[in-house]
């Protein structure tokens, strides 16, 4: 549906007002030039955008990087309400994680509301499964169990005790009992995030609403469902706010506002390219094969029940599937176990697999393991797994169309017979449960064989945990760009994409690249500076050791000692970010007696825990260390006394490891290009930006960075990624 609008420049006026109005009426809130140059570009780009029916629809997107301090989501917040009030459509604003999610809606959004005339509704949108299904909790509450499918384990249960399974018996007893009194009494509204405690996410798992167990609109329950009041919710707001995982799974589905009729800003853009690559890609489990077991009889009872026809001979190609399941599975063990000199999967000679059960289980329970990864060489399966998995891909695929057909079938039944509705969607509930398991067989044995132009990164996984092996077969493809364009931009009319760090050594191009924008004619870019006198508030020193950074073992030892000495000099708050686990555990190992209780480590406690300390120390006027990894060099917000120095004891180069980076490594190797030059030296300025972030936090920080690579200075990749930081008084220490 279209609607007629005022021109742009019409619009754009008036969502620029908006945004001077709400800098005006709100207190402690202070203009700035930067603020309002990208509140005109996000007023600009989405009043050119085109929406709903439309021949030739204009589009128009923004890449906006917002520096630390320039208040991004006031400036984008306001304009964009205010031109889809104006335009009497929504905004649908995307964040990366939850700290931002919780900020706009307990502040930032608030705060808008209470300045602008114009009302608005604003909800949060979350996953399916953060919800309770009213119908499997009926069914288990006062059991515990109900059917033993919602029990099913990622390892075998048989392997605990008596003891411990009747321990998880009783404890999910009290659990759905607890959950269906405060549902059934309204003292709950049966999203996970709302209890009191939140549950284990195998205890959860058992009552969470699904996409494939749910019948939707013929449940006898629908009125009472908590995920759908939500969506109800959703429906009437005019600002949603929801994650990237979300809006990329749900593309199509009608969970969130369709993309090309309504306004989006994707903030912490800069995660969008990660979150495709994982969106796009598929995994099969080789390690658990009983549901193969139930998938059968529980097709068979289903149809029985409601006398319905089974059209396959279900029985017969599921032994056929798990048949060559287990052979596919012998075959990736010996290939994982070959390529790690034995190391990674194998019982010792002699050892026997028992029957039933899983034989990876088994294996994993009588051998000595570690974890391996083995990624086939440009994609290219193995001769000895071609087979198999072509075998996999046909049975998998036509049991999943039974599969479906079935449903559809019960939905049908619901929908006719009411009468037999709780029946039905019981049922159905019980087929959606071993769903996502066959389609993610069929989904990825379909990619492990596809192969084309541009190849697609192909793993096996094997991996322990509680001392049982849990082997996959992965396929992802490897450019995010092309899945962006492809599924997200296609859709998308008028967009703004923002960070704080968007652009590498000064250029957009590396994102643009990567986010499926690059020579996009409807995409525009701005660099909004940050407030912070940056020359006066702060310094950044590079040191030059002696031992060169490649030298691992030395590099490392002197860079532990000239770091020791500087957080000897640390009166407040300080922050040391590490490239890796082992130096940061040298680094831990070497304090000296008098800095060990100022030092926190990451990982010793909860992240909010640390902080927490940290924030105690520093107020107690006692000096406070934080040691962390990467996950700590984004989006820390420590200002003041709380983080006065930073400490970079190594340029965060992340070097192709995982498989889907060294199978793109390996993709532009062959076609003559560097891969160290298009993807590393990029992806490391970002987060070299990131990190040297943390230092200044307000425009009354005084705070230094320090950082221990001399590459920095006499590389020219360095002085690349120099050029593309705050604009630091530099300056130069020479080890001695």
């Amino acid at each position: 549906m279209s609607f007629t609008t005022p021109t742009p420049e019409t619009l754009s006026a008036h969502a620029l007002k908006s945004f001077e109005q709400m800098m005006r009426k709100t207190p402690g809130f202070k203009m700035r030039d930067g603020q309002h140059a990208m509140a005109e570009c996000v007023a600009d780009t989405l009043s050119k955008a085109d929406l709903g029916e439309c021949a030739v629809p204009t589009k128009a997107l923004a890449v906006i990087q917002a520096g630390t301090g320039v208040g991004k989501s006031a400036a984008y917040l306001s304009t964009a309400v205010a031109m889809a009030l104006e335009r009497k459509t929504r905004v649908l604003i995307s964040t990366a994680t939850v700290a931002l999610q919780e900020q706009l809606m307990s502040k930032d959004l608030p705060a808008l509301a209470a300045a602008m005339d114009k009302p608005f509704v604003y909800a949060l949108a979350k996953g399916r499964g953060r919800y309770v299904c009213k119908v499997k909790l009926d069914r288990v509450a006062g059991t515990g169990s109900g059917d033993e499918d919602l029990f099913e384990e990622d390892f075998p249960v048989a392997a605990l005790s008596t003891a411990s399974q009747q321990a998880i018996e009783e404890r999910r007893i009290h659990l759905y009992d607890h959950m269906a009194t405060l549902l059934n009494s309204a003292q709950w509204d049966g999203d996970r995030d709302t209890l009191a405690q939140a549950p284990d996410g195998s205890d959860w798992a058992g009552v969470a609403a699904e996409r494939h167990t749910c019948t939707a609109r013929h449940c006898p329950k629908y009125k009472e469902c908590s995920y759908y009041n939500a969506r109800t919710r959703l429906a009437e707001a005019n600002v949603i706010v929801a994650n990237h995982d979300l809006v990329l799974a749900t593309l199509g589905l009608k969970t969130l506002p369709d993309l090309d009729n309504c306004l989006v800003v994707f903030d912490e853009g800069h995660h969008l390219p990660a979150v495709a690559l994982d969106q796009f890609s598929s995994a099969m489990d080789l390690s658990n094969l009983r549901w193969l077991d139930k998938l059968p009889k529980t097709m068979q009872e289903v149809a029985t029940r409601l006398h319905l026809h089974l059209g396959e001979d279900v029985q017969t190609v599921c032994s056929q599937l798990r048949t060559v399941l287990t052979q596919a599975q012998k075959l990736c063990l010996d290939l994982v176990h070959d390529s790690t000199d034995g190391s990674a999967a194998g019982p010792p000679q002699g050892t026997k697999a028992p029957s039933g059960g899983s034989a990876a289980h088994a294996v994993a329970s009588v051998g000595a393991i570690t974890n391996g990864t083995l990624r086939f060489p440009n994609g290219v399966l193995p001769e000895t797994l071609t087979d198999p998995i072509t075998q996999i891909s046909a049975q998998a695929t036509g049991l999943s169309k039974a599969l479906e057909a079935l449903g559809v079938d019960v939905k049908a039944i619901a929908k006719d017979d009411p009468a037999q509705g709780v029946l039905c969607a019981q049922l159905y509930a019980k087929l959606g449960a071993i769903a996502p398991r066959l389609n993610a067989v069929a989904a990825t044995a379909q990619l492990l064989l596809e192969h084309g132009e541009q190849p697609l990164a192909k793993w096996l996984k094997a991996e322990t945990e509680g001392g049982y092996l849990n082997l996959s077969a992965n396929a992802s493809p490897m450019v995010p760009g092309d899945l962006l364009r492809q599924f997200l931009w296609s859709q998308v009319r008028g967009a703004v994409i923002t960070s704080a760090s968007l652009t590498s050594c000064g250029s957009f191009d590396y994102f643009l690249q990567e986010a499926g924008l690059s020579g996009n004619r409807n995409v525009t870019t701005l660099e909004v500076s940050s407030p912070f006198d940056y020359a006066k508030q702060g310094t950044l020193t590079v040191v030059h050791t002696r031992a060169e950074p490649k030298q691992a073992e030395a590099y490392t030892a002197e860079m532990v000692e000239l770091l020791l000495q500087d957080l000897k000099d640390v009166e407040h708050g300080a922050l040391a970010l590490f490239t890796s686990r082992a130096q940061m555990r040298s680094a831990t190992l070497a304090l000296p007696s008098s800095l060990v209780d100022a030092v926190l480590v990451q990982g010793t406690l909860s992240r909010t825990r640390l902080l927490a300390s940290h924030s105690a120390r520093v107020e107690a006027g006692l000096p406070s260390i934080l040691f962390g990894l990467q996950s700590f060099g984004e989006g820390l917000d420590l200002p003041g006394k709380l983080c006065e120095t930073v400490f970079i004891c190594k340029l965060p180069f992340a070097p192709p490891s995982e498989p889907v980076d060294e199978a793109r490594a390996e993709w532009l190797r062959t076609m003559g290009r560097d891969p160290f030059s298009e993807l590393v030296i990029p992806a490391t300025a970002i987060k070299l930006l990131q990190w040297t972030g943390r230092a200044i936090r307000t425009e009354e920080d005084q705070a230094h960075v320090i950082c221990y690579d001399k590459r920095l200075q006499l590389q020219s990749y360095g002085k690349r990624m120099l050029n593309g930081l705050p604009p630091y008084a530099v300056k130069t220490r020479k080890a001695v």
